[in-house]
């Protein structure tokens, strides 16, 4: 009913090959529940002949997500809809680098404030998402060795979340906290609202450093332990002295994101300490942060040839604070020059459509479709008693 594949009990009797009797009762248990209502279309005929049906829908006002994207020194939090509607919004400097404790307990205050602004209480809250700037093993939640999150590997973050967020608000039960990559998260976000017919989908995120989400099919392809997507770690010629913050040669994160590009700038006189302000420079027409975006987005090109080879995507976004025109250009150049004409003849290089808010919409959206999946939702609804 959520996809709008059945909205019927006939549709969804065809669906499923379940009886009248079974879909009325099962029905009956997610009204109880608050999970459905009757749709604002009205009435439709029937599939199986016979009076009108009932249109029902998903009630996506029943509860809330909670959400917040990391990056290295700022964050966003939001309260959204089940449907993925931002309700209240917040963004603000939060340092990685200071460690889980401060900054998790930071987001439990910004999340308990946004819920006022929101007007919806802690009891509406069913779930938590966040994505981080690494890489994380989606069966534990945890980072696993993030090159440029220094504090945070192994942490329980979704236990210490949980915590911060009952600290200041006045939640009784715990809410379940999922954990993923940004660049994960932001390419469900994006893959979901702007191109949800796009079996192959390939988000790259260049900021302080550089990572990719798939989407494959509707889901996103993490690997066997979430290390899938860290592009950022292939060695390209053009580093081999270039030290990476991950502690090797040669990576492509060492010579072509956000921070390798603020360190050529830095050194050549113009002030720039991160990813955000060589944005800054180029949103501004900065010249020489124009020169050397281009040249990253060269490097990023080089590789993403290979990337999309290998994966055949109908769509490769370009996302982050380097995702401009000099940048994408350079990406471009490189990618056209390189990869198999067959595999760009279908391919559309695309920026960011939801900017800032793509790993919001997308961590709130894994918090959904992990909690009514069928398995899942089964388990909610027994705990609800319904």
């Amino acid at each position: 009913m959520r996809s709008g594949r059945a909205t019927t009990r006939g549709a969804l009797q065809q669906a499923t090959g379940l009886s009248r009797a079974t879909v009325g009762q099962r029905l009956d248990r997610l009204f109880r529940a608050g999970w459905l209502r009757e749709g604002a279309g009205g009435q439709v005929g029937s599939p199986l002949g016979g009076r009108p049906s009932i249109t029902l829908e998903f009630d996506d006002a029943h509860a809330v997500v909670l959400a917040a994207d990391l990056d290295t020194r700022h964050a966003r939090a939001a309260v959204l809809s089940l449907g993925g509607e931002i309700l209240a919004e917040h963004g603000g400097a939060l340092v990685v680098e200071d460690g889980p404790e401060p900054v998790l307990a930071e987001l439990g205050r910004w999340f308990a404030e946004l819920l006022t602004k929101a007007g919806r209480p802690a009891a509406e809250v069913c779930g938590i998402g966040v994505a981080v700037p690494g890489p994380v093993d989606s069966d534990s939640g945890r980072v696993v060795q993030p090159p440029i999150m220094p504090g945070w590997d192994g942490y329980d973050i979704t236990g210490r979340l949980a915590r911060a967020f009952a600290d200041h608000t006045d939640a009784r039960t715990q809410v379940p906290v999922l954990v993923d990559n940004d660049a994960d998260a932001m390419a469900y976000g994006e893959q979901r609202t702007g191109h949800p017919d796009c079996s192959a989908f390939v988000l790259i995120k260049v900021s302080t450093g550089i990572g990719a989400g798939v989407v494959v099919d509707g889901a996103v392809y993490r690997g066997i332990d979430g290390g899938a997507g860290d592009i950022g770690h292939i060695r390209v010629p053009e580093g081999a002295q270039a030290l990476c913050r991950c502690g090797s040669y040669g990576c492509l994160a060492a010579v072509a994101s956000g921070g390798a590009v603020a360190r050529r700038l830095a050194e050549a006189g113009v002030p720039a300490a991160s990813g955000a302000d060589v944005r800054d420079l180029l949103a501004s027409g900065h010249p020489q942060a124009a020169a050397l975006a281009r040249e990253a987005g060269r490097s990023v090109g080089e590789v993403l040839a290979t990337v999309v080879t290998l994966l055949n995507p109908g769509v490769l976004m370009v996302a982050g604070d380097l995702a401009g025109t000099p940048f994408l250009t350079g990406v471009r150049e490189l990618l056209y020059q390189r990869a198999l004409p067959r595999s760009t003849a279908h391919l559309e290089v695309v920026t960011s459509r939801l900017g800032e808010r793509a790993g919001l919409v997308g961590a709130g959206a894994l918090v959904v479709e992990h909690l009514y999946a069928p398995e899942r939702a089964e388990e909610r609804l027994r705990a609800l008693g319904v």
